[in-house]
């Protein structure tokens, strides 16, 4: 039988569940990350949940294919309505949009009971995903950032928390970074609080970039006679501001 192997992205989320763990994953796709655990023996039981018939269906054959029926129950269902309550303690949710990720844990609260960790890997609006965190009594525990052909992807770990208001507070307090640029709240949540205290050359390579694509939209902007469109001009320039000062101000401080 053909040996699975995980892509950097994948890699990187199965290394934020615990050994052991009753783990879902929600839009499992192709059920790829739980069949690997459980094959290796890391987890001790895992729900693989797609609320679209085609994925659902390969879930099942590589579920079947591997024997793994008593390890892995495929489901079909939208979001956290898959699971029992305190059947998963990890719950897994990876490669779709900041938003949906967080209409999915707001409207599954329900099925959060007895859960204690969340691996989260939001394509877009990663930002979204920390403020809903932070304001339900979840505490960043890790931040990762990857890339891969072409895309740059943030992986987030939480931890409920008794105190998850304290710490989060602190996590998003004002940070003072080593060359004196201070960072408020809602750019430790655009940036990543563990990110951008632990820069890596992925982090700073993505908002070099992402400046770049803004400058670029700017100039589009310029030569358009629309005024809705040149409405949004000054809060793009701010953001390019913003996004150049504190790639730049890293930059420095790892040299």
């Amino acid at each position: 039988m053909d040996q699975l192997e995980l892509s950097l992205r994948l890699q990187t989320i199965a290394d934020y569940v615990p050994e052991g763990s009753r783990m879902a994953d929600i839009g499992s796709d192709h059920a790829l990350l739980p069949v690997v655990l459980a094959a290796a023996g890391r987890i001790a039981h895992a729900v693989a949940g797609e609320v679209n018939e085609g994925p659902y269906q390969s879930a099942l054959r590589q579920v079947r294919k591997r024997g793994l029926e008593s390890l892995i129950s495929v489901r079909r269902g939208d979001g956290l309505t898959v699971l029992e309550r305190g059947e998963a303690d990890v719950i897994v949710i990876a490669g779709m949009g900041g938003a949906l990720i967080c209409r999915i844990l707001e409207e599954g609260k329900d099925r959060l009971e007895g859960v204690r960790r969340l691996v989260l890997q939001p394509n877009v609006a990663e930002d979204q995903v920390r403020r809903w965190l932070k304001e339900n009594g979840w505490m960043l525990v890790n931040e990762s950032i990857v890339e891969e052909d072409g895309h740059f992807y943030e992986i987030m770990a939480a931890a409920r928390e008794a105190e998850g208001k304290k710490h989060g507070d602190s996590l998003y307090g004002e940070l003072k970074l080593p060359c004196g640029l201070v960072l408020k709240e809602d750019m430790l949540l655009k940036f990543g609080p563990l990110l951008v205290r632990s820069p890596n050359p992925v982090f700073l390579r993505k908002w070099t970039l992402e400046a770049d694509k803004l400058e670029k939209i700017c100039k589009q902007i310029e030569q358009s006679a629309a005024e809705s469109a040149r409405s949004r001009l000054h809060s793009l320039r701010e953001e390019v501001r913003q996004i150049r000062e504190v790639t730049q101000c890293l930059q420095v401080d790892k040299r």
